[in-house]
């Protein structure tokens, strides 16, 4: 049996509530990160997946590489989007009870990361678990030990792009690859898995649906969707 924590990044969009409904209607509870910049385009949608009970973590205000930052706009970052996040949990009508935080592209902070660690264990954002992870990289990068909520498989959907050369054949290759350079293979029978997508509007221009065929691909292959739960 394979299990997976199905991970969202980079709300709010246009399409962020047609996944919010997909989502419900396979019985899947998703983690959404939200981009503070996006939500400030969409908000309702935002407020659309809290009323429908999604958890909504923080994924930085405008979205950079956090190794290119000073430790204090890091931290300007993620306390601007916390300002937001806790303004759209109360406009939902929902309690925060949780809140994870995912680092832009999994830029951890470059030499800054062991003081990101710290700031995040201290100011209580919430660790997802991963103790079920049991595929070597993760231990052995201390991901086990993070508070923050990587991924060890990556759909790479986001790469769809006119001239790319990518495509959606591409994505079920990776699904499918018995060896991922990077991350762990997706379909490795009794894996536990926390799974990445994007929701992005450019990817639902070139492929209507993406996050549907993905999603019922990896169902078909027996993937089993379970709801974050925090350490």
């Amino acid at each position: 049996m394979i299990e997976a924590v199905l991970t969202i990044d980079d709300i709010s969009s246009k399409n962020t509530p047609a996944i919010v409904d997909y989502l419900g209607e396979k019985g899947i509870s998703p983690l959404m990160f939200a981009w503070g910049e996006m939500v400030g385009y969409h908000y309702e949608n935002a407020v659309y997946a809290l009323k429908n009970g999604i958890i909504v973590g923080n994924h930085s205000f405008t979205h950079p590489k956090f190794s290119e930052l000073t430790f204090e706009q890091c931290v300007n970052e993620i306390e601007k989007n916390e300002e937001l996040l806790d303004r759209l949990y109360d406009d939902a009508g929902v309690e925060r009870k949780y809140r994870p935080f995912r680092f832009p592209y999994g830029d951890k902070g470059g030499e800054n990361k062991e003081n990101l660690q710290k700031y995040l264990a201290e100011k209580g954002f919430d660790k997802l678990d991963d103790r079920r992870i049991n595929f070597p990289f993760w231990k052995e990068n201390g991901l086990d030990k993070d508070i923050d909520t990587l991924w060890s498989f990556d759909f790479c959907e986001y790469n769809i792009r006119k001239g790319s050369g990518f495509t959606a054949d591409d994505v079920f290759k990776r699904i499918n690859d018995p060896a991922p350079e990077n991350g762990a293979p997706m379909l490795a029978d009794g894996g536990f898995h926390i799974i990445l997508l994007h929701a992005h509007d450019l990817t639902e221009e070139l492929v209507p649906g993406y996050y549907k065929q993905f999603v019922d691909y990896l169902l078909d292959k027996g993937v089993q969707f379970v709801p974050p739960e925090f350490l």
